[in-house]
């Protein structure tokens, strides 16, 4: 079987996430008081996070292996190859630097954190969302079809790599992240529906209810 390039495995995810992956994204920013400065997107697809957090923000930089029809006007935007290529800014550019639904995609998710790490400031802030492999639906996928969810043979391989809560932490603890915190998505669909779970349940069951994840951790100051 023909291995996908990197190029084909981004135009099949279509650079789209979900609203509620970016609002996810926003009330971590929100709960911390993190405004001001440059955030970067990395894996940005068709910026979709940009009209959530640009208000927040002097700089918005998108970076992705391709530039999708839709970016917005008044966002840079960075061309990378994102399994090969260094991050084509300057180590210490960002006040955070993101990735929403990125490092499910590559082959080297440590790796992958490890540039985040280098591109934020000294106090700056490394986000990474993914899908959440311990929802529900994630649960119950991998009883009865022996795959999470979004891992299934119609996901592949533009879907690498699947990481745990647990993954997400140790590896954000290894690339010397601090003040790690975990959130949730808030949002999943009831198995075999098309409905979505109440917000009110979603709360109060977070993990279980989430389709997703984001890891947050801030770069030390004097590492």
């Amino acid at each position: 079987m023909k291995t996908a390039t990197v190029e084909e495995r981004a135009r099949d995810s279509r650079g789209i996430s979900n609203d509620a992956i970016h609002r996810m994204v926003l009330r971590a920013l929100e709960e911390r008081g993190i405004k001001g400065g440059c955030l970067v997107d990395v894996g940005c697809g068709v910026g979709n996070l940009y009209p959530h957090v640009h208000s927040r923000f002097s700089r918005y930089v998108g970076v992705d292996v391709v530039r999708y029809d839709g970016f917005p006007d008044g966002a840079e935007f960075c061309r990378l190859d994102l399994d090969s290529g260094r991050l084509p800014l300057e180590d210490g550019t960002a006040d955070v630097a993101a990735a929403v639904e990125v490092i499910e995609h590559l082959e080297n998710p440590r790796d992958f954190m490890r540039k985040l790490v280098r591109l934020a400031a000294p106090g700056g802030w490394v986000i990474v969302t993914t899908p959440n492999q311990l929802g529900l639906a994630s649960i119950l996928s991998l009883i009865v079809r022996h795959r999470f969810l979004a891992f299934q043979d119609v996901h592949y391989p533009t879907h690498l790599t699947a990481l745990l809560e647990v993954d997400l932490r140790r590896i954000a603890s290894e690339c010397g992240l601090k003040q790690i915190g975990i959130d949730y998505s808030l949002e999943s669909r009831v198995p075999l529906t098309a409905v979505s779970w109440p917000q009110g349940l979603a709360r109060l069951f977070p993990r279980r209810l989430s389709e997703n994840i984001l890891v947050i951790g801030q770069k030390p100051e004097n590492p």
